[in-house]
């Protein structure tokens, strides 16, 4: 690893050692190769463009697609005496002058921009009057159509590698599949970028999936058993975010709504309050999240199913970004099915577009059946093997299994006698026996696997055959319209060589409770190490909230952890925390000492002095 980039890490960012995978991007980047970096929600993608670009002492452009993740970003760096600007609608104009003055000047390195904003002419042709060193796309899938969250404008960002041939292009994300991935590499840099994937797992992701029956009572008790703790509810609409508002809050819970509705000003206020504040629920649509740079968000909740795996994977990924445990569940029912079918139909896109989505959609409904451990099948979506995670509520409670190999070898003979060319509709018409224009036109009537399992209804085989599908014994493939192929677990239980065990067929079963653990816990912390951990939130929220700045950007969740657990005796000792460089040294060592401590009470002054070391260093 590059010397300077080492000493940046330990005395600017205050950590000893780089995360898994940061080092090696980082190195890549300050050879000059081209990269895309997939890395899950967590990992600190941040620091790996971040650090480059100040060892190189080049100027660097962050592409962003929100103000919000644009501002919390530049307060960060500002906390640790970085210098970087950021230019966004939200800002007033003398600000904006201010900062494009300052990047110009070589005085800052770092600026935040929107696609919308960068990829003006005016702002391309005054971009080539200085030696940019380095493009950085964040949330690099927005730029592909086979991405989760599309933005025609990002498509653009394509044309930076010929305007700007001498920089380094790189893009981040936590979320591409293999097709992803290799369109975003396409459109960025021509095939150019060395692809990085860190991995998708999350194991301190607590994951579960329930049929939903009552969803406000579902939510309510889920949601109680996070009393007093940071959480998102995705919903699936407008209006049931606001109902979720009005039940919530009926029942004392701090609770808001967040959709595209409302005014851009609203919006803001109410995600500067979840950012600053504890123990607030956020019931929002799919508007709310993107970028939201908050670590000690304690649950993430789905009240309505999502949209496809990739949009699942990112959603609950802004769970738990301080590495403790964390709690998710996903609430499915059939008239979601329904909704999301509807709404990829009415999105407008192209035929193709629309197919891809709607395979997403299969996969994730796979994924809600599974029958063995969920984080297996989550992982096996993004071409990732993993043993059983022992943390997912099929592992901890585990579901009745029958003995479903013979139906198995009926799906799996079905699929190899058709030649492997048909999708699940196609598939379950021969298993079943049903005559069709396809099945008589084929000659697949005449199979002998024709009719075998006429004594399942339709709706049981496909519960079935998204069970083979989680299980990994097929495989759906939605570049090729999406049909079934056989995997070699499957082919090993066509030819007798494997059994499938697959969870009991009961529409509207009630799932049981499972017990879920607290960051706390996990932690290790005691009575009193979680009483004074709450007294060093509070303290840090009272210091965001004079500053308006979001809590983590004074002290990361992690760092009160050890604050309360090896409880500090001196500025030595402090420093010596992971996550504590000089700048928050300077400036919150003294405050938070004093909570350690318990001097609050004789230290009237602790606020003057907190703000006069906050101001004199930003």
């Amino acid at each position: 690893m590059h010397s300077s980039a080492h000493q940046l890490l330990r005395d600017v960012f205050g950590f000893d050692d780089f995360r898994l995978g940061q080092s090696e991007v980082i190195e890549l980047l300050l050879a000059g190769q081209p990269v895309l970096a997939v890395m899950p929600t967590g990992a600190g993608k941040s620091l790996c463009y971040q650090i480059p670009a100040l060892v190189s002492k080049q100027r660097s452009i962050i592409i962003s697609p929100l103000t919000a993740l644009m501002d919390d970003q530049v307060i960060a760096l500002e906390g640790v005496n970085v210098s970087a600007a950021r230019i966004h609608s939200g800002r007033e104009r003398h600000e904006n002058v201010a900062a494009w003055r300052a990047f110009q000047s070589g005085t800052c390195q770092l600026l935040y921009l929107s696609p919308e904003r960068l990829m003006t002419d005016a702002m391309l042709a005054s971009l080539k009057t200085i030696d940019i060193g380095m493009f950085v796309v964040d949330e690099a899938h927005c730029i592909s159509k086979w991405g989760v969250s599309f933005r025609p404008e990002y498509e653009h960002l394509g044309q930076l590698q010929h305007h700007f041939p001498k920089a380094v292009i790189a893009g981040f994300t936590a979320t591409a599949d293999a097709a992803t991935r290799r369109d975003i590499a396409t459109k960025l840099t021509s095939g150019r970028a060395k692809i990085m994937v860190q991995g998708f797992d999350r194991p301190n992701l607590h994951l579960a999936v329930h049929p939903k029956l009552n969803w406000k009572s579902q939510l309510l008790d889920f949601v109680r058993q996070h009393d007093g703790q940071n959480g998102i509810v995705y919903c699936l609409s407008r209006k049931q975010t606001e109902e979720a508002e009005t039940f919530l809050r009926g029942h004392d819970l701090n609770a808001l709504a967040y959709h595209a509705g409302m005014d851009a000003g609203e919006r803001r206020e109410r995600q500067n309050r979840f950012m600053s504040e504890d123990g607030l629920i956020m019931a929002a649509t799919i508007a709310f999240g993107m970028g939201i740079d908050k670590p000690d968000i304690r649950f993430v909740m789905h009240a309505s199913l999502p949209g496809s795996m990739e949009a699942y994977y990112q959603e609950i990924g802004r769970a738990g970004r301080d590495g403790l445990a964390a709690d998710t569940l996903l609430l499915y029912g059939l008239d979601d099915m329904r909704m999301r079918r509807q709404f990829i139909e009415n999105d407008g896109a192209d035929g193709d577009h629309k197919f891809r989505e709607q395979k997403r959609l299969d996969a994730l409904i796979g994924y809600c059946e599974a029958s063995g451990c969920r984080r297996q099948s989550l992982l096996r979506y993004f071409d990732e093997d993993a043993g059983p995670c022992g943390n997912c509520d099929n592992c901890l409670n585990p579901p009745q299994m029958l003995d479903g190999t013979r139906e198995a070898q009926m799906v799996l003979s079905a699929i190899a006698r058709t030649g492997g060319m048909f999708g699940q509709a196609h598939v379950i018409d021969v298993v079943r026996g049903t005559s069709t224009p396809k099945t008589r036109q084929r000659g697949h009537d005449q199979l002998k696997t024709f009719g075998v399992g006429a004594a399942h209804a339709r709706p049981w085989w496909q519960v079935f055959v998204r069970q083979m599908l989680a299980a990994g014994h097929i495989n759906l493939d939605v570049e090729k319209h999406g049909r079934l192929e056989i995997t070699q677990g499957g082919d090993a239980i066509l030819r007798g060589g494997g059994i499938f065990e697959y969870r009991h067929i009961d529409v509207g079963k009630k799932a049981g409770k499972t017990k879920l653990r607290s960051a706390e816990a996990e932690a290790g912390l005691s009575v009193d190490d979680t009483a004074l951990l709450s007294r060093l939130k509070a303290r840090r929220l009272e210091l965001a909230k004079a500053r308006q700045a979001p809590a983590f950007t004074i002290l990361a969740d992690a760092v009160l952890l050890q604050l309360a657990t090896k409880r500090p005796q001196t500025r030595a000792e402090f420093a010596a925390l992971n996550g504590v460089g000089p700048a928050k040294l300077k400036k919150w060592a003294e405050v938070f000492l004093a909570v350690v401590n318990a001097r609050g009470e004789e230290s009237a002054d602790l606020d003057d002095l907190a703000l006069e070391n906050y101001d004199e260093d930003v």
